[in-house]
């Protein structure tokens, strides 16, 4: 059943071209990139990104090098930006460590910050040839299904299991192709819900097709716990100018910009002199404009985030309470780096002015 799962999928692979820009020569720089670009995303909007990456940072160096500010600027809008920052730090160690040259042996590939093992197997099979298969969710529900696997992948033993089998599966084949081939079929063939099975290359020997129960396979047993957080965000507008806060700390959104917030409670209570005194001195201050506006959504792995925006406009010059709120021009705005939900909200604005 190995032989004819491998050499099935093969043939599938070789009648199903799907270029990549990534793959045109294997650079170990560029597969690596490449693969933490597509990391919880697709595609279709991840390509974009991963050609305006490497058209800023073309080598190592040039990443490594460069301010962490313009690395998560041209990450704007994909979200999980730890990636960027552990690519950047990774960038900067593989130019001290290993003189600008990727390394080319799985285990020292798997060392790097950010890469695990799924990042590490594509990068040494994809760019040295070595034989470690690659194990995402789509390789997990491929095997689930084709040997009728019935414990769920969310457990460590099963995902070994299935580790092995692939490499079994790879052993006397090229790597880089079985590799791109299960992803791909995984991507485009045997999708989540309502696969193609009549059509599929693999479906005269796939146990879970026999049996009629590819909907219920994978198994998943773990579900993820969802919280639900309230951003009210302050836009304050001082003429030409508006009020921005850097995040710091250790969360997703550390090093982008958002403007003056409090985390509510879900009554959504508004008291605008006590908000306001957490970011400028409100004494003094006259309110000439305050406006609410709609609640953005923003669903993430393990939260919810509902962000209300209130704009204030004031007519005079303030003093602020916070050091790390900092008032720039409205038109220097696309300067800055922001997380998605306030992304959303400013292209509902104009392009020269946010008022």
């Amino acid at each position: 059943m190995s032989q004819k799962f491998t050499s099935n999928l093969l043939q599938w692979y070789r009648d199903h071209p799907r270029p990549l820009p990534w793959k045109a020569d294997n650079d170990p720089y560029k597969t690596w990139v490449s693969e933490i670009i597509m990391q919880q995303t697709r595609v279709a909007q991840g390509t974009p990104y991963y050609l305006r990456f490497i058209e800023a940072f073309s080598t190592i160096d040039a990443l490594a090098d460069a301010p962490e500010s313009k690395v998560l600027k041209l990450w704007e809008g994909l979200g999980y930006y730890s990636r960027a920052r552990n690519m950047h730090y990774t960038a900067k160690l593989i130019q001290k460590e290993y003189n600008s040259v990727f390394p080319d042996a799985y285990d020292d590939i798997l060392k790097l910050k950010g890469i695990g093992p799924y990042t590490a197997a594509a990068i040494a099979s994809f760019s040295f040839g070595l034989s470690y298969p690659v194990v995402d969710g789509n390789v997990l529900r491929t095997i689930s299904r084709y040997f009728r696997i019935e414990k769920s992948i969310d457990d460590t033993q099963t995902k070994k299991e299935i580790t092995r089998i692939c490499e079994d599966l790879i052993r006397d084949v090229d790597p880089a192709e079985f590799n791109q081939a299960i992803m791909n079929f995984g991507a485009t063939q045997c999708v989540p819900r309502n696969p193609e099975c009549t059509t599929c290359y693999l479906s005269k020997n796939c146990k879970a097709y026999k049996k009629g129960d590819v909907s219920t396979i994978p198994v998943r047993s773990k579900k993820v716990k969802q919280r639900n957080r309230y951003f009210q965000y302050y836009v304050i507008v001082d003429g030409e100018h508006m009020f921005l806060r850097q995040r710091k700390g250790k969360d997703i959104w550390k090093g982008l910009y958002e403007f003056p917030m409090i985390e509510k409670d879900e009554e959504w209570k508004v008291d605008l002199k006590k908000d306001l005194a957490a970011f400028l001195l409100y004494k003094g201050v006259k309110i000439i404009g305050l406006e609410g506006h709609q609640v953005f959504k923003q669903k993430l792995t393990h939260q919810t985030i509902y962000a209300k925006f209130i704009m204030i406009e004031i007519t005079k010059p303030v003093i602020l309470e916070k050091e790390e709120i900092i008032r720039v021009k409205q038109d220097k705005i696309e300067n800055y780096s922001f997380p998605k939900t306030i992304l959303n909200y400013l292209k509902g604005k104009s392009q020269t002015t946010l008022f």
